[in-house]
């Protein structure tokens, strides 16, 4: 990409940037009649949001997604179903571990409860329900499962343990499968599933690629619900 084309990009991203810089800013002094502390860091800091998430998604374009399609593509030559469910669990687990908005909830979680929620054991929680999710997305992809054959008892499921969970388990448990979908999972298993999809006869990418981003959510608002009905 030549210099011309790298500017275009990053005026595009700035552009997305910009509008909800504006407006927080703009209500804070005008309608809240609130000054913004500390100026100076607050530009930087927004440059820094520019060509850092600028420079996020040309890596992710550049490394995460054709290498998540070669996987997804390549996954059929092991001709091993049991070990491409497990490679799919362990793929969709640590992508889980990496998830910034995840790491952020779980802090919160740990702070407003005093400790009586950690925060690793938060992540690792959600990170077994994404893999799983994972797992059962493949498998899917593979028999040729329509989505909501398998969608519908994990809906169940979820229901079923949100009545023996605790209420603030029920709440954590929904913006956790929220703070899943980011920016390192769903172009990773994405693109995997697409890449599967398309290598396999049976397979229409339209149908049997998509859907799994939900799966893998539900699989993280199931496991947080269990770790609430266990710690109960």
């Amino acid at each position: 990409m030549n210099i011309h084309e790298e500017l275009h990009a990053l005026f595009g991203t700035t552009r997305t940037v910009v509008p909800i810089v504006l407006f927080l800013s703009v209500f804070q002094v005008l309608v809240l009649r609130t000054p913004i502390e500390n100026t100076r860091s607050f530009i930087i800091g927004t440059l820094l949001i520019f060509f850092g998430l600028h420079l996020f998604l040309r890596g992710i374009s550049a490394s995460l997604l054709p290498l998540g399609d070669a996987v997804g593509r390549n996954l059929v030559v092991m001709d091993n179903k049991i070990i491409i469910a497990v490679v799919a669990f362990v793929i969709g687990y640590l992508a889980t571990l990496v998830e910034p908005a995840l790491k952020v909830l779980a802090m919160e979680v740990e702070e407003v409860s005093v400790g009586a929620i950690p925060s690793t054991v938060l992540v690792h929680t959600v990170a077994i329900g994404f893999g799983v999710g994972m797992c059962i997305g493949v498998i899917k992809i593979i028999h040729g499962i329509p989505t909501k054959m398998l969608l519908l008892p994990i809906l169940v499921l979820a229901v079923v343990l949100g009545f023996f969970a605790p209420r603030e388990f029920v709440d954590i448990a929904i913006d956790s499968a929220s703070a899943t979908t980011g920016p390192v999972n769903i172009p990773l298993n994405m693109a995997i599933a697409l890449g599967l999809s398309k290598v396999l006869e049976h397979a229409d990418p339209l149908l049997s690629g998509f859907g799994i981003v939900g799966l893998t959510s539900m699989g993280a608002v199931v496991s947080v619900l269990a770790l609430g009905v266990i710690s109960r």
